[in-house]
């Protein structure tokens, strides 16, 4: 499948998903969504990840509340059947609302408190290092999410640690739960913080796949990646983007049919 064809199906599952179970973060999971479905489509082999093969590409998503888009990618490869996303955020359903790897084949770890993942994913890439393994570890944290100082922590480490295998992707579309990250907490230059930190940074377009596809591919000798993604919160959907309220709002009614209509007049 192409990134393409795969960042659309995981819009359309979703909003399908969001509006059954009456969830949030619908906006996140749409900023989000080109950069998983490369992440799926490009880096990752499928049989690796059911056999959770020792060189098995890792991906670790620290904005554990967009956690249907890892959902909606496992099914569309095949990891997952897709009557499973019926059942997303349902009582007794293993498909929480924030992303879980409690009997959830393909995803390494479950997240929600925010600064969480990228430590675990800087460990993950360290004791590839040490146990002399070639797999790459990737992670999606949120700028909001950068306001934690364990994402600071976890730079400095992986600085340290020369861990040149491990990838952090920056969701940057400028809104967090209350507001716009400028206002609540301003993070200012991403870009200049971690070169600061010792980290090769690209910053790119968080919606164009080739250009993803090439900042993921490249790997320093000596030191981590970290790719600021400038994306659309609420990408896709004309109502939903840059429109904070899509934080935590359920489509239903008119919206949910306007945003079907729409996403139906985008099927690659």
């Amino acid at each position: 499948m192409e990134s393409k064809i795969l960042a659309w199906q995981i819009r359309r599952d979703v909003l399908d998903m969001v509006h059954s179970a009456h969830a949030s973060h619908i906006g996140s999971v749409f900023s989000v969504a080109d950069i998983v479905a490369v992440l799926y489509t490009d880096f990752v082999d499928k049989e690796q990840l059911l056999r959770r093969d020792k060189e098995r590409t890792r991906i670790i998503l620290s904005k554990g509340h967009a956690g249907a888009a890892i959902y909606a990618a496992l099914a569309e490869i095949g990891l997952m059947d897709k009557k499973e996303l019926q059942t997303y955020g349902m009582n007794g359903s293993k498909l929480s609302c924030h992303v879980s790897h409690n009997h959830v084949a393909g995803i390494e770890i479950s997240t929600g408190s925010l600064g969480q993942g990228v430590g675990m994913a800087a460990g993950i890439a360290l004791a590839g290092k040490k146990a002399g393994r070639h797999y790459r570890t990737f992670v999606i944290a949120g700028d909001g999410e950068c306001n934690e100082g364990s994402v600071w922590e976890m730079a400095l480490f992986a600085r340290q640690q020369k861990l040149n295998n491990l990838t952090m992707i920056v969701d940057c579309n400028g809104l967090q739960a209350m507001g716009k990250t400028a206002d609540i907490l301003d993070m200012r230059d991403f870009e200049s913080k971690f070169d600061s930190f010792g980290w090769h940074v690209q910053s790119v377009n968080g919606h164009d796949h080739a250009v993803l596809k090439a900042a993921l591919l490249y790997v320093d000798e000596t030191k981590p990646t970290c790719i600021i993604a400038n994306t659309v919160k609420g990408k896709g959907v004309s109502f939903m983007e840059n429109n904070n309220l899509w934080h935590y709002r359920d489509p239903q009614g008119e919206a949910y049919d306007n945003a079907v209509m729409e996403l139906e007049r985008q099927r690659p």
